[in-house]
């Protein structure tokens, strides 16, 4: 009670302090990332018919990104919208946050016979700071909207934001369950896993409990609850570091059911090899009855598993799960759960209807994105249905993503002057290269994508389509692939490509932002046949 008494304090306290820790290798780094945004405004041909000062560069101190929602003026509002307005690299069928920057998808789930679905979101600029939770509906797991309703940081237990959960239903209202992010005077962070319940009118109702209080053993890195449901219990996991700067991922669960009270079982034992300084976004999801485990494990050694992105998105498949010894048994190696440049934070949940569903942030912690010019970052990517072949996560598009087709035109030689909103089904002939470029230019610039389909390689190379960024992490990936018939699904939204390769056996997504004139489809190779679709828009047009 004494530290909730103090955190309430401080919580106040904070409207008339600055909390200004920061180290200089961080403004080193702030410094120079600004500096990059500046070279980019002046080279860039987007820019140059557009006003963006130098000066309304801004510089994301700590005071700035935790600054109260409140205090934001009107003046700074309109003035992040006309600078948001001019990006020429908005989607127009994935999900962008209205405002500021996006990552996490949180609180993914059915409640009222809707799909509900949350972003986290800071909705001032292209950085990350004081966070609340967006929410979003569909009929149709295609064509998402806003509902207006957010979970927002404002009691003295998510006072630095409202980050990463989950949702599930119970009777009539959906119950949220997410990290409250505190921090103190001195910048030492305290983290709440906190409850919330949300009714049919989207009225919310926060618990005001720590309902699984910081383990004595984990450092303030303890967050992103997901709360799941099997035989009929519910449990939970949440992401943690422990006090040797270990990451784990631990099991609770809900006594005689009731969200409110939950009793500790202990570290899942997955294998976890203990090289990852932390886990985030852990989620426990059944497929085909198998339980799969999917994670973020930050620093994992590249002896254990190789990766090419600052941090990797994986998973591991199990035969059963014991809740009784917190157990997976037996588990698979680990895989990559998609091969591209910019997938994280992967929320799946199993869905009434019996499907396992996934939805990721094409996005990544700690990068900047050619975006961040316009003060917009951060995209989601399509959703997936889960299922298991050959020992192998499958991911899907769902089916009503074919609403969106327009018309269909057979897939010859060079497609010109399309909108980069379409998609493309390929049939790729074994024993042979298939080499096509999208995003490309008259010159054959653009989105390289090879099938070498007679050494059994596919290779993605992002290296000359648009303004060139986190180069730091490599612009190609690779994927081993047998040198057979091959199909391609692939999905192009103004910046965004997600291209699933035989039926989603792997995936590669990633972001791009193309120059004005990257608008056509080239073959440098092979003879690849099948469908061009121009797509629908149902975000609002640039």
């Amino acid at each position: 009670m004494l530290l909730i008494i103090a955190h309430l304090f401080h919580f106040e306290l904070y409207h008339y302090t600055v909390i200004s820790q920061v180290t200089t290798d961080i403004e080193s780094q702030k410094e120079h990332y600004i500096q990059k945004k500046l070279a980019f405004m002046r080279k860039n041909t987007y820019c140059k018919d557009t006003i963006l000062e130098e000066e309304s560069i801004m510089k994301w101190t700590t005071e700035k990104r935790y600054k109260r929602y409140e205090d934001w003026s009107e003046a700074e509002r309109d003035q992040l919208k006309s600078t948001m307005e001019k990006s020429p690299w908005r989607a127009k069928y994935h999900v962008e946050p209205s405002s500021g920057l996006l990552n996490d998808p949180n609180g993914f789930s059915y409640f009222d016979g809707k799909w509900i679905l949350f972003y986290q979101n800071f909705p001032f600029g292209a950085a990350h700071g004081l966070k609340s939770w967006v929410q979003l509906e569909s009929d149709n797991l295609v064509t998402f909207k806003e509902t207006g309703v957010k979970v927002l940081p404002d009691t003295p237990l998510d006072s630095h934001g409202a980050y990463s959960g989950s949702a599930m239903q119970f009777g009539d209202q959906l119950f949220l369950f997410y990290t409250g992010n505190v921090r103190d005077e001195n910048w030492v962070r305290h983290p709440y896993q906190l409850g919330a319940l949300m009714d049919k009118d989207g009225h919310i109702e926060k618990l005001g409990k720590d309902l699984i209080p910081q383990p004595s053993d984990a450092t303030g890195h303890f967050r992103d609850p997901q709360i799941f449901q099997y035989k009929d219990h519910y449990y939970a996991i949440v992401g943690g570091q422990n006090l040797d700067k270990k990451g784990f991922v631990r099991l609770y669960r809900a006594v005689n059911n009731d969200y409110m009270n939950w009793e500790e079982i202990g570290n899942l034992d997955f294998k976890n090899d203990n090289t990852a300084y932390m886990m985030e976004c852990p989620n426990l999801v059944f497929v085909d009855d198998k339980p799969v485990l999917i994670y973020c494990p930050q620093g994992l050694d590249k002896d254990v598993f190789h990766y090419d992105n600052i941090y990797p998105n994986l998973y591991k498949i199990g035969e059963t799960f014991d809740p009784e010894n917190a157990t997976i048994t037996p588990v698979s190696e680990l895989h990559q759960l998609d091969y591209g440049f910019d997938v994280y934070a992967t929320q799946a949940f199993n869905a009434p209807d019996g499907r396992a569903l996934c939805i990721s942030w094409l996005g990544l912690p700690d990068v900047s994105y050619p975006s961040d010019v316009y003060e917009h970052q951060g995209i989601l990517s399509l959703v997936k249905e889960l299922s298991i072949k050959d020992g192998k996560l499958y991911q899907t598009p769902v089916k009503g993503i074919e609403k969106l087709r327009q018309s269909s035109l057979p897939f010859n030689k060079y497609i010109k002057n399309t909108s980069n909103c379409y998609e493309l089904n390929l049939k790729l002939e074994g024993d042979t290269i298939h080499e096509l470029v999208l995003f490309s230019d008259k010159d054959g610039n653009g989105l390289s994508l090879i099938f070498n389909l007679v050494d059994g390689e596919v290779v993605v190379d992002r290296s000359k389509v648009g303004e060139a960024f986190a180069t730091e992490y490599s612009s190609v990936r690779t994927a081993p692939i047998a040198p057979a018939d091959t199909t391609a699904r692939i999905f192009i939204d103004n910046s965004v490509f997600e291209i699933f390769i035989n039926d989603g056996e792997m995936v590669f997504s990633g972001r791009v932002f193309p120059r004005a004139d990257q608008t056509h489809i080239s073959i440098l190779q092979g003879e690849p046949t099948g469908v061009y679709y121009p797509l629908l828009s149902f975000t609002k047009p640039n």
